[in-house]
């Protein structure tokens, strides 16, 4: 986050922060910006340069750098400074295992399901299609974030959709993995409309069941890209 294009897209988002800002709504504006992708994995992060786009204080950003810390994005390293955290396997194993239990009992708790959430649902689904139009492969990415993010807004919980945001976070962080994101992501893009069509036609239990073998799926493509990534990793 040090390149001017970066840079610039942060200071768009100046005005998102009031002139109050504290540390939690910095670390949401960048929480965002891990989750649309913009990120990666081991960039270091410049306390200037981001503090100067934002308008905040260094002790504010440091603050917020430490929240994001517990929450597994970011990682300091003594006498280096701040990177986005590199999520690894076993990482993978365990965001999926807590997805499932939070997501799947969204949904499955969704009969009848609440007509604006399903509404948001259907509303990322089509963000994601018009995205593959445009071939932009990272916001199909971030197009699946949302989905995710409305699915466990099913559940009416407001802790429940701040535990899946930081999880989808992470989530973001280990897309990075997959060389050929069109590949990884399109595919997903149907299946999430499938999911959609059933919870909007009151069918939740199917559509937590298609949920459950999407999960399946996903966690093993993301399991063997860090082992292939591991076997073609310099000695």
């Amino acid at each position: 986050m040090t390149t001017s294009e970066g840079l610039e897209r942060l200071s768009g988002l100046r005005g998102t922060l009031e002139r109050s800002s504290t540390a939690e709504r910095v670390a949401d504006v960048l929480r965002a910006q891990v989750i649309a992708g913009a990120m990666a994995p081991g960039e270091r992060l410049s306390e200037e340069a981001i503090g100067s786009a934002l308008g905040v204080s260094r002790n504010t950003l440091r603050e917020a750098f430490r929240l994001l810390g517990h929450e597994r994005l970011l990682v300091h390293e003594f006498n280096r400074g701040v990177f986005v955290a590199k999520p690894t396997r076993d990482d993978v194993t365990d965001l999926y295992l807590v997805r499932r239990a939070l997501e799947l009992a969204a949904l499955r708790s969704a009969d009848p399901a609440d007509a604006e959430a399903v509404d948001r649902v259907g509303a990322a689904v089509q963000e994601a299609e018009e995205a593959v139009a445009r071939a932009d492969w990272w916001a199909v990415g971030t197009a699946n974030m949302h989905f995710h993010q409305a699915v466990a807004g099913l559940a009416g919980s407001p802790r429940t959709d701040e535990a899946v945001r930081r999880l989808l976070a992470e989530l973001r962080l280990v897309f990075h993995v997959m060389a050929a994101p069109e590949e990884f992501h399109v595919p997903y893009v149907a299946l999430n409309r499938e999911i959609y069509e059933l919870l909007r036609d009151g069918r939740t239990g199917a559509a937590a069941e298609r949920l459950a073998v999407y999960f399946d799926t996903a966690e093993r493509q993301l399991v063997d890209a860090f082992d292939d990534a591991e076997r073609t990793a310099p000695a």
